[in-house]
């Protein structure tokens, strides 16, 4: 378990996995859960020929013309998050600094950005949106297998942080039992890094994620950035690190445990020492997986979370409401 320098901690799950210190890891995810919301972790479970496959299919699909990606298009409502959304569709608009107009310009900039968003099978709620039979062949049966990949790395922090809080090991599991999650692939396409530092345009701004976790894969370009947690405003760079998977809290998390996880406002921009002859930001890939509650749970504060000295700041909610609203508010 190193910090390699960097502001967000490495945490090798391997030992967790495999039983020989199960405590430690549990506490070290959740100690970093605490301090920035954020955490590397290493020997994960997902072998790098699996995750670089991914990124290959993630590769071709967003290489096709755009009248083929639009065969798989995002509906217009944004509380259905599945299929193929264009670049500019999507803005983020949850975090402003400050009223300047640097901050507003900012604010208005659009997010240049594609998507393609999938999640299981059989959910009749948020049914998937894939491309006509024929078209781009395989592309489905991968975003599924790799669905599924993720879903093992997320029941391992779920039940570490049971363990970190001296919950019983599915206390989180339990609830997360629907895999009522989304795998979303992103590609930011190469943009001038002028248009990026000028704010007027946006790659992803400051916002912070909703659910209860989130997986992130990216690619070795760098870009995303987390803001530190005593000093607003001010961001520190998450490079790529090999073989490892981001993982941060989610505001839904940060509620469900009194606010002593922090669910940290991050961003994604040029990176900071980007140097290219032609000026431009080279384009980017990532793939996040964002993992929820199962949507009938009720969430209210995790035992050992609150006391007398320090009580419940929130009354209990309903995560399918608590979800739908945070989904309507990008579109």
């Amino acid at each position: 378990m190193s910090d390699l320098n960097y502001p967000v901690k490495v945490v090798d799950v391997g030992p967790f996995l495999n039983g020989s210190d199960k405590q430690g890891v549990a506490d070290a995810l959740l100690s970093s859960f605490q301090s920035i919301g954020f955490v590397y972790i290493v020997n994960h479970g997902i072998p790098k020929g699996k995750i670089d496959g991914m990124f290959e299919w993630s590769r071709r699909f967003f290489s096709q013309p755009t009248e083929v990606k639009q065969l798989a298009p995002h509906p217009p409502s944004g509380t259905h998050h599945r299929g193929y959304s264009a670049p500019g569709v999507e803005k983020v608009v949850q975090h402003i600094y400050d009223s300047t107009e640097v901050a507003q310009n900012r604010a208005k900039a659009p997010d240049v950005k594609e998507s393609f968003e999938s999640g299981r099978e059989d959910d009749e709620a948020m049914p998937n949106i894939w491309l006509p039979e024929g078209v781009l062949p395989g592309f489905k049966e991968a975003c599924l297998d790799f669905y599924w990949k993720c879903r093992e790395v997320e029941l391992t922090v779920l039940t570490a942080l049971a363990v970190a809080f001296h919950l019983p090991e599915d206390y989180f599991v339990k609830v997360h039992a629907k895999a009522d999650n989304q795998l979303r692939l992103l590609h930011y396409p190469s943009v001038p890094i002028s248009a990026l530092t000028e704010n007027k345009l946006s790659r992803i701004d400051g916002h912070s994620d909703f659910g209860s976790i989130t997986l992130l894969l990216q690619d070795n370009i760098g870009g995303l950035e987390v803001e530190d947690p005593n000093s607003p405003g001010q961001f520190k760079p998450v490079p790529p690190v090999e073989d490892s998977i981001v993982v941060n809290a989610g505001d839904l998390l940060m509620r469900w445990s009194n606010d002593t996880i922090k669910s940290t406002v991050h961003r994604v921009r040029a990176p900071q020492d980007i140097r290219t002859e032609d000026h431009m930001a080279p384009e980017r890939y990532s793939i996040p997986y964002f993992c929820c509650t199962d949507r009938a749970t009720d969430v209210d504060c995790i035992p050992g979370t609150y006391s007398d000295e320090r009580p419940k700041k929130y009354e209990p909610i309903s995560a399918m409401e608590y979800v739908m609203k945070r989904l309507a508010a990008n579109y």
